[in-house]
């Protein structure tokens, strides 16, 4: 196959195994210089580790850099005031950090004067998609490089094998195939015997929580404070948002909250079994939908649940730098101006439940709401407003019975 020529190329660098494989297959390939690029958004790697086993593998530079604090202001905040779940369960963790890596390895390539990208996604993943529409709406002019699309290592266990033969350093075996895709806001698994929907998830797959049924006894409860829909504090403390976040990983995971195995649609057409992990994502969108059920009128919080699924579907299909998701976070940011207050979770054994909410721009009102002592709804109102309300239904049915006579 007759390949483009490129000087130097930028290759996103996890050191996993598809990256791992990726460098000397690309020099091998291409006969270039490689770059990678590693962003740090919370996936707990050493990653000057990381760094020194790329260079160690064949990169001429190796760029680090630490996205945790932009990954959680323009990210996963924007994601949580829109309650993006994608397919009503998935947190987005991984589509959420592929825009801002991909931003960031279209910037490395433009400083060092590369070509082209690299990335290490497969011919059916949802990544490809992400990083190069990304590339494509920031860089144009860029190539990219798919390697998975094109090297004949058909198979993990034939990368696993490749690293083996040139000793590699990879972080998976024969034995526990599983590919992990790990950061602040959740934690991906996949592959393994996974692969069948009857299989339940291995005890050894999952990363972030305990097993429920061994999980910490009791309960706990804790209250999350919102500000305009940003969750800014715990018990009451004003937090650092990844500290936020850190904490309410380490809370749930402790009592095995956060679990989620779906079966979701992937963006070139097949389903796919995904198993994730995401403990404080859990917490926080619980708390954040029950705070809007208070703040938000009847026809804001209904119209909202569309525009979530809008906003949920963009991110998921790598169109973050669209004009159309602009578009619905300036709706979403208005929206939030009145989301601020407090929700209080009581968290056991794989189970979170809401258990009280407040807010000083509650719609509430315990005065129409009440049936006892101090009842302000004026019951009478009632019976016009039912003559009215059922005005149609009541003219539909006239006119059916006038022809059925």
């Amino acid at each position: 196959m007759s390949r483009p020529t490129y000087k130097k190329i930028v290759c996103a660098y996890s050191g996993g195994l598809d990256t791992s494989v990726m460098i000397p297959w690309l020099k091998e390939n291409y006969g270039c210089e490689i770059v990678t690029y590693t962003g740090n958004l919370g996936q707990g790697d050493d990653l000057d580790r990381v760094k020194a086993k790329a260079l160690a593998t064949g990169a001429v530079h190796a760029v680090v850099d630490d996205l945790k604090g932009r990954f959680v202001d323009e990210f996963i905040w924007p994601a949580v005031k829109a309650n993006a779940l994608y397919e009503g369960q998935y947190p987005l963790h991984t589509a959420l950090g592929r825009p801002l890596l991909a931003q960031r390895l279209v910037e490395v390539a433009l400083e060092t004067g590369a070509d082209a990208i690299a990335h290490g996604c497969t011919g059916k993943g949802n990544d490809q998609v992400r990083f190069e529409v990304t590339a494509q709406a920031l860089a144009p002019q860029l190539g990219v490089v798919a390697p998975l699309r094109e090297w004949e290592l058909l198979t993990r266990e034939d990368e696993v094998d490749y690293a083996i033969a040139r000793g590699i350093e990879i972080p998976i075996t024969r034995e526990k195939p599983y590919s992990i895709d790990h950061n602040l806001w959740g934690c991906a698994i996949e592959c393994g015997e996974m692969e069948d929907l009857w299989t339940e998830p291995p005890a050894d797959a999952w990363v972030m929580t305990q097993d429920p049924s061994e999980a910490a006894r009791g309960s706990v409860e804790v209250i999350l404070n919102f500000e305009q829909g940003v969750p800014v504090g715990i018990d009451g403390q004003g937090m650092d948002p990844v500290k936020l976040i850190e904490a309410l990983n380490e809370l749930g995971g402790r009592y095995g909250v956060g679990r989620i195995d779906m079966v979701e649609n992937r963006v070139v057409g097949l389903k796919s079994r995904e198993v994730y992990e995401a403990p404080a994502a859990v917490l926080i969108h619980m708390a954040h939908m029950e705070l809007e059920r208070i703040c938000l009128d009847r026809a804001t919080f209904n119209y909202k649940r569309k525009v979530a699924q809008d906003f949920s579907n963009i991110i998921y299909d790598g169109l973050w730098f669209g004009p159309l998701r602009e578009a619905l976070q300036a709706f979403v940011d208005q929206t939030q101006q009145t989301v601020s207050g407090e929700v209080r979770i009581r968290v056991s054994a794989g189970t979170a439940r809401i258990t009280g909410r407040r807010s000083p721009h509650s719609l509430y009102d315990m005065g129409l709401a009440t049936y006892s002592h101090g009842d302000t709804f004026d019951r009478q109102a009632a019976e016009g407003f039912l003559k009215l309300y059922g005005l149609p239904y009541r003219t539909v049915a006239q006119v059916r019975r006038s022809q059925e006579g």
